[in-house]
C-alpha cells in the first residue's frame, strides 16, 4: 500500500518536471527545425513521453498532460483554455493509449522486462502515428493557423520518430558510459 501511495505522486512529479525540462531544451536546440506551430522535424520529448508512460503508466500520462497544458498556455499557442487543455490531454494520453494498445496486443510485459528493439520500434510507430494524428486533428478543429494539414501530420510523425530514436540513442550511450569497463 505504501509503495502505491508514493508511486503516483513520484511518477507524476518526475514526468511533469522531466517533460518540461526536455521540452525547453529541445526548443532551444532545434529552433531552426520547426516546421510550424507545435511541429518539429526532431522532437526529443516524444521519446521521453513514450518512456515515461511505459514506465509510470497513468501518473506519467497525467504529469505530461499537465506540463504540456502549461507549456502550451504560456507558450506560442493562443491562450484559450480549451485549445491548451486538448493539447495537454493529447500530449499525455497519446503515448498512454499506445502503451495500452502495445501491452494488450504485443507480447510486452507490464514491467518491460521483455522489451526488444523490434517491439520498441512497433511501439514508437504506434505512438508517433497516434500523437501526430490526434494533434493535427485537434489543431484543425481549433483552426490553428496552417496546422492540421497532411504535411504537418507527416512532419510531426517524422519528428516524433526521429526524436524517439535520438532520445533512445542518448539513453543507450549514457548507460554505456556509466557501465564499468571490463579489463581483458
Amino acid at each position: 500500500m505504501k509503495k502505491i501511495v508514493l508511486e503516483w505522486p513520484l511518477g507524476f512529479l518526475i514526468s511533469s518536471l522531466a517533460y518540461t525540462i526536455l521540452f525547453y531544451v529541445n526548443d532551444w536546440l532545434t529552433t531552426h527545425l520547426t516546421f510550424g506551430l507545435g511541429v518539429n522535424w526532431i522532437y526529443l520529448p516524444a521519446g521521453l513521453r513514450l518512456f515515461l508512460t511505459l514506465i509510470f503508466g497513468l501518473p506519467g500520462a497525467l504529469g505530461i498532460a499537465i506540463a504540456s497544458f502549461f507549456i502550451s498556455y504560456l507558450g506560442p499557442f493562443p491562450r484559450e483554455l480549451t485549445t491548451c487543455m486538448g493539447i495537454g490531454l493529447i500530449s499525455g494520453f497519446a503515448p498512454y493509449l499506445a502503451r495500452v494498445f502495445v501491452l494488450r496486443n504485443i507480447d510486452i510485459s507490464s514491467d518491460l522486462s521483455n522489451l526488444t528493439l523490434p517491439k520498441l520500434v512497433i511501439c514508437t510507430l504506434i505512438y508517433a502515428a497516434l500523437s501526430a494524428g490526434l494533434h493535427q486533428w485537434w489543431f484543425s478543429v481549433r483552426s490553428l493557423d496552417e496546422t492540421g494539414s497532411f504535411n504537418h501530420f507527416l512532419v510531426m510523425l517524422i519528428g516524433d520518430v526521429l526524436g524517439t530514436i535520438v532520445f533512445v540513442g542518448l539513453i543507450k550511450v549514457g548507460l554505456d558510459l556509466l557501465r564499468p569497463s571490463k579489463l581483458t
